[in-house]
């Protein structure tokens, strides 16, 4: 199952398919050279989808039972159904962002058209350290996993059914706390009618109605399941500080002072933070690293 996709000039396929994974640690998708390689549960069941560039082609191979599905959404998975029409106009308002639209002109937002995965990792980074989610991120997934099919050694994604029906104390050992633990729990529960969301905006009110998800942990999901240009992470402990300090000169910023500097990208609100991570622009930092924690212990 396969099919050919062409891509715009100067597009960055690692770049925008980075999101969909944590590197090659990720048990569920990771590159392999320059391929890269998903594992999915989709619609139509378990597949994994290989994405490899040629010239100015990318060939979209798809294995097991989702791999109509994925290659169907192939275009959308490498970021090729991303809109940046009308952006440049905006980026022109302000010449740091202007500049790095140009510079990474390339870059495209992927779109899975799959909730869940993108669900328990952002749950699982809810108030912690990239590390501590990372690491609580990888033993749930083996704790829970089923070889995907295809020739790479990968893991489908934990089964939303499954991981509702665990009781919540078989998750302390990976490192995750009883709040975070029952917001992933609510969250399995109602991922069925979370996968029938129509487009981001549903999905955000139906996610957001879950307790203990929030605003940060939607926009980070419909980022990346619907490649939401305009979903800002509120309730980040990074970004407002970073948007202040590369918007205003600001090194520090609140929620509000973030959205109030974004006003003129709306629409393109999330893609500008993207582009200010890409850059590495970042805020000074005044104090020290959060550390890095343990709850399998307690």
């Amino acid at each position: 199952m396969a099919r050919r996709l062409r891509t715009p000039e100067g597009y960055r396929f690692a770049g925008s398919v980075r999101p969909l994974s944590l590197g090659h640690h990720d048990p569920c998708g990771h590159f392999v050279g320059a391929e890269f390689w998903l594992a999915a549960r989709t619609p139509e069941g378990p597949g994994t989808l290989q994405l490899s560039p040629e010239g100015g082609e990318l060939l979209a191979t798809g294995y097991g039972a989702g791999a109509q599905w994925l290659v169907d959404h192939a275009d959308s998975v490498a970021g090729l159904r991303d809109d940046v029409t009308g952006f440049a106009p905006l980026a022109a308002a302000h010449p740091l962002v202007a500049r790095l639209a140009a510079t990474f002109h390339g870059l495209r937002i992927p779109a899975t058209g799959l909730i869940f995965p993108r669900l328990l990792r952002a749950v699982l980074e809810q108030k912690v350290t990239g590390r501590e989610a990372h690491r609580a991120y990888r033993a749930i997934c083996r704790h829970f996993g089923e070889p995907a099919p295809g020739p790479v050694p990968l893991l489908l994604p934990p089964d939303p059914a499954a991981v509702a029906a665990t009781p919540y104390w078989t998750f302390h050992p990976f490192g995750v706390e009883q709040r975070r633990t029952q917001a992933l729990l609510r969250a399995a529960g109602a991922a069925a009618r979370l996968e029938r969301c129509a487009d981001s905006a549903e999905a955000t009110r139906r996610m957001t109605a879950i307790p203990g998800i929030g605003p940060w942990t939607a926009a980070e999901v419909v980022r990346v399941a619907y490649g939401d240009p305009d979903a800002v992470s509120v309730g980040d402990f990074h970004i407002p500080n970073a948007v202040a300090w590369a918007l205003a000169g600001e090194a520090r910023g609140t929620d509000a002072r973030m959205l109030e500097l974004l006003e003129p990208f709306r629409g393109h609100r999330g893609r500008v933070c993207e582009l200010l991570a890409a850059g590495g622009i970042a805020a000074p930092r005044f104090g020290p690293r959060m550390p890095i924690r343990s709850f399998a212990r307690f």
